[in-house]
């Protein structure tokens, strides 16, 4: 089940995000506290991109995307391989014409998840310009 995410999403979207990046990406510094995700998941994720919910009692994915980005895709551990990605992804695609997303290089399941649905890679960096200092690669995607 997905649907639009609300006011009522944001804690279980915040413990989701803290959990995948912990789980899946434990290269990453760890520069937030619990309490400063659910601030940011409120104030800046909701406030700035529609943002979808995938599961049906609890959150196990999420999407959070704005005119021509996406900002956040998160699937949970264990919840992924599952096709939940790609029906948020779905959502973002119908919506936009064209999207561009961040991934960090060591992300190697998300950039083969990227790959696979017509991602294109447009740059890697050194990561300087990113909060967590982590090489990263530019994807651009546009509908047929």
């Amino acid at each position: 089940m997905i649907k639009r995410a609300d006011e009522q999403s944001v804690e279980a979207v915040a413990r989701l995000l803290r959990l995948v990046l912990r789980t899946s990406l434990p290269f990453l510094p760890q520069l937030h506290t619990p309490d400063e995700d659910i601030w940011f998941v409120r104030n800046v994720m909701f406030a700035q991109c529609e943002v979808w919910v995938a599961g049906a009692n609890r959150v196990d994915g999420f999407i959070a995307f704005r005119d021509g980005w996406i900002d956040h895709l998160y699937v949970r551990p264990g919840q992924q391989r599952q096709g939940i990605g790609k029906a948020l992804l779905g959502r973002a695609t119908k919506a936009h014409a064209s999207l561009r997303l961040w991934t960090f290089q060591k992300n190697t399941a998300a950039i083969g998840f990227y790959l696979a649905h017509g991602f294109c890679e447009i740059e890697r960096t050194d990561g300087s310009r990113n909060e967590e200092r982590e090489p990263d690669i530019l994807f651009g995607w546009e509908r047929a």
